[in-house]
């Protein structure tokens, strides 16, 4: 089940095939790689230089290391099997980064470098989804503007985070089938969809690396199980 939140409150339930007809959901472009302060710039780990003359290994007993896992796998007793992923409830981030509509862009954009993420729900004082604040659509403070801009990219920073989200903005619900997700995300351009009740409460969020994170993960993700539904 998916839906369409704005400001406004509620404006669509239904399955993803008339979202695009309900709902003026723009396309976004991908976000793009900006970097906001030392805290937000990856560091290559520490390799030392390898030894000239490295100490060789002692050869290892394979036959005995095979028989302590296998103990301890009787320890741990009988496991059970592993069921695979179909629903957006299995693989989305509970918990989610949410942002305030009021709150300024550039403290936004501080407050989503902090947790590396990309983008974040917008919800207002009930915790109800109203938009989606994407990375790529901010100008940050701490990136150099223009010769004699410096007063404009400033206002532009202080701006609200309601004048920069995407809104309206699609929802789903957590018991949706995965492929439903991956088909709308296409559709819109969309880096990822808040996950949502009925009434617009944010209760996580699902994004392309949760679904591409599923898809190399064991147990495997399954879109194809059960009955056929059209899309």
């Amino acid at each position: 089940m998916f839906f369409v939140f704005g400001p406004s409150g509620q404006m669509y339930r239904g399955g993803p095939e008339n979202l695009a007809q309900i709902s003026a959901v723009r396309r976004v472009q991908r976000p793009q790689a900006l970097r906001t302060r030392e805290m937000d710039v990856p560091t290559e780990p520490f390799e030392p230089p390898a030894p000239l003359h490295p100490t060789p290994t002692p050869p290892q007993n394979l036959r005995m290391q095979d028989a302590v896992s296998a103990y301890a796998q009787t320890e741990q007793g009988p496991q059970q099997a592993r069921q695979p992923l179909s629903k957006v409830s299995d693989v989305m981030t509970t918990g989610a980064l949410s942002v305030q509509p009021g709150q300024r862009v550039n403290d936004a954009w501080q407050t989503l470098a902090e947790h590396r993420v990309a983008q974040a729900p917008v919800v207002d004082a009930l915790g109800r989804v109203i938009g989606l604040l994407v990375r790529a659509d901010m100008a940050p403070l701490d990136l150099l503007p223009e010769p004699g801009a410096v007063k404009q990219a400033i206002d532009l920073a202080r701006r609200p985070v309601s004048d920069v989200m995407v809104s309206p903005v699609p929802t789903v619900a957590a018991d949706t089938e995965l492929r439903r997700v991956a088909a709308v995300l296409l559709d819109t351009g969309l880096p990822g969809l808040p996950v949502t009740d009925e009434a617009g409460v944010l209760s996580g969020f699902i994004s392309r690396t949760d679904i591409l994170r599923a898809v190399a993960a064991d147990p495997p993700l399954d879109l194809w199980s059960g009955p056929a539904v059209a899309l």
